[in-house]
């Protein structure tokens, strides 16, 4: 019998493409699916940061930010799900297309708004505050790990099968409501080290923000190199509700020396200076390198030789690691 050009023998060794190319496009849709999870997971932990960043790059189109959030939050944990489990059809690979290219537009965008001073230097917050990157690290990074994945994502999509496979859509709709319900509840939670970027053991020398010229901790509160202090991150604006208790905290007999540290304007500093006598240094710092700090405020770390000995919500402590309680 003669042998087709289209339909070659298999030989010795040989391998039947179309099952390779299969598993090309499955380990790609895993990989871009964990990938929107990741992130996903990342901005439930602090919702308000996200609700933040998305106003200030005018992405909430006048509707409520809480609103916008969960509808993101909700988009990329289906289309992350949909793509663990291995959901390629068109319409999921579609809008897997349309989400990829939304987050290298924006950007490309804030790079380019960076790059003419327009644009703050803290970079996207599409990981939450795991991650800190600025602008054109967020594109390069993102360009190079999402838009590869998404092409071969489309490799050998199965055929004949059914459009919404009733237990994976079951999975994902479970996924779903945990991810919001997570959103939802993260604040009162107990989360603050894992959402943000201050937790014990962290060396303060290595928070830093901006690219070119990264300022640190350790250059806003020159205190931290060495000894032990108590930070207190605050907002001076609502200086009413702690500003008596951590005067008398700073004042208390043998306890670390207390910093407040803020991102305030000079109005409000001198403000607050004027109203409530702080008896103890008030330090200023850059909103792309206070706000990844805390979700709520005020908060409070110890640190001991430049290094995060124990962070607490509100305000400092009284009983000190290695000593006894006061």
């Amino acid at each position: 019998m003669q042998e087709s050009v289209l339909n070659p023998p298999v030989e010795a060794g040989m391998t039947v493409s179309r099952p390779a190319l299969t598993w090309v496009g499955r380990l790609a849709a895993f990989a871009l699916g964990a990938v929107l999870l990741v992130a996903a997971v990342a901005k439930a932990l602090d919702p308000a940061a996200f609700a933040e960043a998305l106003g200030a790059q005018g992405l909430t189109f006048g509707l409520p930010p809480l609103a916008v959030v969960l509808a993101v939050l909700a988009v990329e944990t289906v289309l992350g799900l949909l793509l663990v489990l291995d959901v390629r059809r068109v319409w999921t690979l579609g809008a897997a297309t349309v989400l990829v290219a939304s987050f290298v537009v924006l950007n490309g965008w804030d790079w380019w708004q960076a790059a003419h001073g327009a644009a703050p230097a803290a970079g996207c917050g599409c990981f939450g505050n795991l991650v800190q990157r600025t602008p054109a690290q967020a594109f390069w990074q993102d360009l190079a790990m999402l838009v590869p994945a998404l092409v071969l994502a489309w490799v050998g999509m199965p055929r004949g099968v059914r459009a919404f496979p009733p237990r994976r859509m079951a999975a994902v709709a479970v996924g779903v409501a945990a991810v919001l319900l997570l959103a939802w509840r993260a604040p009162e939670l107990p989360l603050d080290d894992v959402a943000t970027r201050l937790r014990p053991g962290v060396e303060l020398a290595t928070v830093c923000a901006g690219a070119d010229e990264p300022i640190c901790l350790t250059d806003v509160v020159p205190e931290l190199s060495e000894g032990r202090s108590w930070v207190v991150l605050v907002d001076l604006t609502s200086a009413e509700q702690w500003a008596d208790e951590l005067n008398r905290i700073a004042a208390r007999p043998g306890s670390p020396p207390v910093v407040a540290l803020a991102s305030a304007s000079l109005e409000d500093k001198s403000a607050f200076t004027w109203q409530w006598g702080p008896t103890y240094p008030v330090r200023d710092a850059p909103p792309a390198l206070f706000r990844p700090l805390y979700r709520r405020l005020p908060r409070s770390f110890l640190s001991e030789g430049g290094r995060v000995l124990r962070t607490v919500p509100g305000l400092p402590t009284s009983d000190v690691p290695g000593e006894s309680p006061r």
